[in-house]
């Protein structure tokens, strides 16, 4: 499967490849590729990836977000972690540049 990616989220995608073995956050993301809002990266990983459309419309997740193990940060709130995996559909598409 051929995807037309724009560069930012050509970035996202290499960076959750090439950490593929890896529990990585959007935060992660966000943080190791110098991004200001970690909204814009759940934004890209939502519409780009979970949300992808093949060629007959269908949805077919590229990336998925797993619910991690359960902790308890500094104000006593239980927060779950959501890691960035690619599926199986995401590990073998070829990417085409677009502007």
């Amino acid at each position: 499967m051929v995807k037309k990616m724009k560069p930012h989220v050509r970035a996202i995608y290499e960076y959750v490849k090439a950490h593929e073995d890896e529990n990585i956050t959007a935060n992660d993301i966000k943080t190791a590729l110098g991004i200001e809002d970690v909204r814009k990266v759940n934004g890209v990983i939502t519409m780009s990836f979970c949300r992808h459309k093949d060629e007959n419309k269908e949805i077919v997740p590229l990336m998925e977000r797993v619910p991690g193990e359960a902790t308890t940060n500094e104000n006593g709130k239980a927060v779950v972690p959501k890691y960035i995996k690619l599926t199986d559909e995401g590990r073998d598409i070829e990417i085409e540049d677009v502007e």
